[in-house]
Formats: C-alpha cells, structure tokens, sequence
C-alpha cells in the first residue's frame, strides 16, 4: 500500500488521507444485540461528575440508567451519562452501541475502580468472557518522600491525594526517618512514573522534596517458613532469620545501532545481566534481549545506557519472575549512627569484600596502605576502630610523600 504524498501545513492532497482511511482501514466489528462488552483504555477525575470512564464497545449497547458491573474490579454503577469524544470536547448522546468509542460517567469516586484494562458489562446480563489481557496495576519501584522543611508534611499528604484522584496506580502510606522526619513511603510502576509524579509535586504543588534511593519488592522466606514481601530495605529481616531471599528479574530489550554493541554488552553484564540472544532488525539497528535484577537497573542504567550510545539507544522491558540471590543489606553510618534513610540492598557479588554472615562480628580489616578499609558490615566497626584506620591512613600516606624521589612520583602517590 502506497502512502499518500501530503503536506498538512499546506493543506495538499488531505482528500488522499481520508479517502485512504476509508479504503484501507476495515470498519470495526461487533453485535448489537449481544451481552454489553467494552473495554476501559483511560479515565479521568472530574471534580463536578466524578470519574470520567473512556471505552470502546466491543459488542452491546450501553444507555443512559444502565446499571452495569466492571468484571476486574466487581464494581457495580447506574450510568448517568454517555456521549461520543470529540475533538472540542465530550458530546452526549442517548446511547453508544457496539464499534463505537465514547465515554460514560457514573458518579464513581474512587477511580481505582475503573482499571485501564478492564471489561465493562450489563449487571443484569452480563457477557460469559472478558476481554482477555487485563492485569492490574501492581507497584514495582519504592522510594520515600519528604519535605525539605517538616512543617510541609500536611502540604506533601493532600499533593499525593490529589494526584491519587487521577492516578489509580500511585500508593502510599507514612512512614517516618530519623534523619529526614515524617514523610510517604509511595509505589510506582517504574522509573518512569516515580520521575513524572516527583516532577508534578514539584512544579504544581510548590514542593520542595527529599527522596530516598528506590528500591524494589524483595520476597523473603524466614526459617520459620513464613513468606514477607519487603520493600524498604530498612525493614529487611536479620540475616539470621533468613532462609531464602529473591528478587524480582525483568525482560529487557535494547534497540541500538550495531556499533554501540560492544558499549553495551559489558555494562549488561556488569549489572548482573543474563545474555538470551541478539537480533539484526536491518542493517544497521540490533535489538538485545537480556534478563537481569530490576534492582540494577532502576537507579542509573538508563543514564549510563543513553552516554555510552551517545543517546541512540532505548530501552524496553517487563516483570519476568522472581529468583533466588544472595543479598546483603548495606547500611550507611553518619559520624556513627546509623542513617535508615539511606539503607540499601545489594547482591553480595557486587562488593566481594564483606562477608554477610559475619556482621557485627569481625574486626575491620584494611586492604592496603593508603586504602580505604573493607568493613564486612557497614555496621561492624566501632568508632574507635575507624579512628584507628584512619590515623594508620595519615602515616601511611605521609610515608609515600616523603619517600618520593621525583615530582612526578609525588604526584601519583598524592593520590592514595
């Protein structure tokens, strides 16, 4: 099929798109005069009428005082009112049947109850099967939420319920730090969503935030048996509770041009980064299929991804299952207390030089003069063992300078 030569700016040879729609695109399907079957693709919050539901029917015909039932959620509401989508507006009408796409409000409150995905049907006859490929909403990246100034914590809380009106997906719920005060533990669905909620609290909100590292949902089976889904790393059992710890792994696909391909397999894999297969898409872009730990790339691999392809390649990928690691908990000392805001998770591949089964237990231990001390926990040391590593630190380094016989060499050890 050959594409129509046009210039909207111009206004030449339009006719020749719509005529090619008209021919080429088939007219949707559906029966009237069966059971009502729509599909929700978009909702949003309307501050007089409630929550506004967009749909395409599938099959039946939905009127104004129906009573209808939303299959996902079980939800049941008499509609009050139906229209077409228009391009200066929302238009109603008396009824949308099957093939159609419109809208329909039913003064619903709550818009977690009208899930992007989900079947909507006749209450009193409703089809036998829903429209397959819903799933609901579930978070998968965690971070905490403060205030810079604690007297704007009341400010933060009716943000985040009025982005909630809007936004089904967002949760939340208090918690509070040591070192940052009373603030909102808050769930997205990815890097993506956690950014553009953070930047709408910012800019419409006037907010002024603190966020803490995100995190992902760790599934850990205690000795006793039980099952506990984490997700702040500062909640993390004892690790001598600990059966069985597992992580969340995602299939990720990369799309880039075949001379970056070199750039990225080592940063895959230096993420812990499971190689499936590469595909050529023509002669030039490449398409890489990996599976590694959500956790490695929810922080900065998008960002080293983008320099190390200078921007050409991007990045797709989606929940896959659960799988067993070895994990450490990495806690952060701040004059030597304990600062929880900062508490992370770690694979214990990715700092080889602590032994979890021996926190705070063992000594501190240098690794060579002029370097900085190993810890095998960050909470293992006392003070006076730092201060010790430190001054032995100061000797050592004040040896390398004075044993320098050249500039140059005075330089390099400066450095230690």
């Amino acid at each position: 099929m050959d594409a129509p030569e046009i210039s909207a700016k111009a206004g030449i040879n339009i006719d020749a798109v719509l005529e090619d729609i008209v021919a080429n695109i088939p007219a949707p399907t559906g029966d009237p005069g069966a059971p009502l079957k729509a599909l929700i693709f978009d909702s949003q919050y309307d501050n007089y009428r409630g929550v506004i539901v967009f749909m395409r029917l599938f099959d039946g015909v939905i009127r104004r005082d129906s009573d209808i039932r939303l299959m996902g959620t079980g939800a049941r509401y008499k509609v009050l009112e139906v229209g077409h989508l228009r391009p200066i507006g929302l238009e109603p009408c008396d009824e949308l049947s099957a093939g159609d796409v419109g809208y329909f409000t039913a003064s619903i409150k709550n818009v977690s109850d009208t899930q992007v995905g989900d079947t909507v049907t006749d209450a009193e006859n409703p089809t036998a099967q829903a429209l397959p490929g819903y799933r609901p909403a579930r978070p998968m990246v965690f971070c905490g939420i403060y205030t810079e100034d604690g007297s704007k914590y009341p400010d933060l809380r009716d943000a985040l319920d009025k982005l909630k009106l809007n936004d089904a997906s967002l949760s939340y719920e208090p918690e509070s730090s040591v070192a940052l005060g009373f603030g909102f533990r808050c769930g997205f669905l990815g890097m993506l969503h956690m950014e553009i909620i953070q930047e709408r609290l910012e800019r419409e909100f006037d907010l002024e935030l603190v966020t803490t590292l995100p995190s992902v949902i760790y599934k850990v089976v205690k000795t006793d048996g039980t099952v506990v889904m984490v997700d702040n790393p500062h909640n993390y059992p004892e690790v001598s509770s600990i059966a069985e710890a597992y992580e969340p792994y995602v299939k990720v696909s990369i799309i880039t041009p075949n001379e970056f391909v070199g750039n990225i397999m080592p940063l895959c894999q230096d993420r812990r980064g499971e190689y499936k297969n590469m595909t050529y898409l023509d002669q030039r872009l490449v398409e890489l299929h990996y599976e590694m730990p959500l956790n490695e790339i929810i922080y900065d691999f998008f960002d080293t991804l983008k320099a190390r392809t200078k921007g050409y390649a991007s990045l797709d990928y989606e929940l896959s299952e659960y799988k067993l690691s070895d994990l450490v908990k990495v806690d952060m000392l701040l004059n030597g207390d304990q600062v929880d805001a900062r508490t992370s998770r770690a694979s214990s591949s990715r700092c080889p030089s602590r032994r979890p089964s021996a926190a705070r237990s063992s000594p501190a231990r240098p690794c060579a003069p002029c370097a900085r001390t190993c810890w095998p926990s960050a909470t293992a040391a006392t003070s006076r063992e730092r201060r010790s590593c430190w001054k032995s630190r100061r000797k050592a380094k004040r040896r390398c300078v004075s044993s320098a016989p050249s500039p140059s060499r005075r330089r390099r050890f400066s450095r230690c």
